[in-house]
């Protein structure tokens, strides 16, 4: 088992106005298994902590520590991150001109784990997860996310995700732009990765429909960049059924 910790995390970041502290203060432990649901109203910080995570540039840790099984993720690159285990579902996946699927899923793999996939095995497993997330194989010879629709682009997502095989994977928004029928194909690939390989998963939302196919353990409400309350997946009905302006209040 391994375990996510991140221990009373402040970031901010520099705008016009000067800096502003978005995290103020937030805590939070997850083991692998376990499925971790933050929602919250828009302006929350919920993104921050997605990106903080993974090691984007523009914000700024001015206290606090990311944890990975005992390990200082914040004394790591981008690409050690990735490398010990993390992978961020991204809200808005960018388009890489130039650079095929094929060619970017076999180069990232390889990049992981140290060495090259069999090629045997990984073409069997490519074509399997592309017909389980119902991505067209054609997919595997286009450029990566260009052209592609919003919904197109998430199943890319949770396909590098079920891939990579990470420890834990944080979804920025999965479900945002996504049909029924996609939300369905995507929450599948979710609880599939997180049945067969034991990942740690936080997902960020702002709706509990995602929640009816992918099951939290835990619920975090996330408000001014704080948890202003957390609980079990019954949580998730009760901010369904009252929203969020109780907390709103009380910031």
């Amino acid at each position: 088992m391994s375990t996510l910790e991140i221990k009373d995390l402040h970031v901010s970041i520099d705008t016009e106005q000067g800096t502003k502290e978005i995290l103020k203060g937030v805590t939070l432990t997850i083991k692998t298994g376990e499925t971790h649901a933050i929602m919250g109203p828009n302006g929350s910080g919920k993104s921050t902590l997605a990106s903080t995570i993974a090691g984007h540039p523009r914000y700024n840790v001015t206290s606090g520590s990311i944890l990975l099984d005992g390990e200082d993720v914040l004394e790591m690159g981008v690409d050690e991150r990735a490398r010990a285990g993390l992978f961020l579902a991204m809200q808005y996946p960018v388009e890489v001109p130039g650079v095929t699927m094929t060619n970017f899923l076999r180069t990232a793999k390889t990049a992981i784990d140290g060495e090259a996939p069999s090629l045997r095995h990984w073409t069997k497993d490519v074509k399997a997860a592309m017909e389980n997330l119902k991505i067209d194989a054609d997919f595997a010879n286009r450029n990566v996310n260009e052209g592609f629709s919003g919904g197109e682009k998430k199943r890319v997502e949770i396909l590098q995700m079920e891939l990579f095989k990470p420890k834990f994977a944080v979804l920025d928004e999965t479900d945002s732009g996504l049909d029924v029928d996609a939300l369905k194909v995507v929450s599948d690939g979710v609880n599939r990765a997180a049945e067969q390989n034991e990942m740690g998963t936080l997902l960020i939302t702002h709706y509990t429909r995602i929640l009816r196919y992918i099951k939290p353990d835990f619920v975090h409400v996330f408000v001014d960049g704080r948890i202003a309350e957390q609980g079990g997946p019954e949580l998730a009905d009760q901010l369904e059924d009252e929203g969020y302006d109780r907390f709103l209040v009380k910031a």
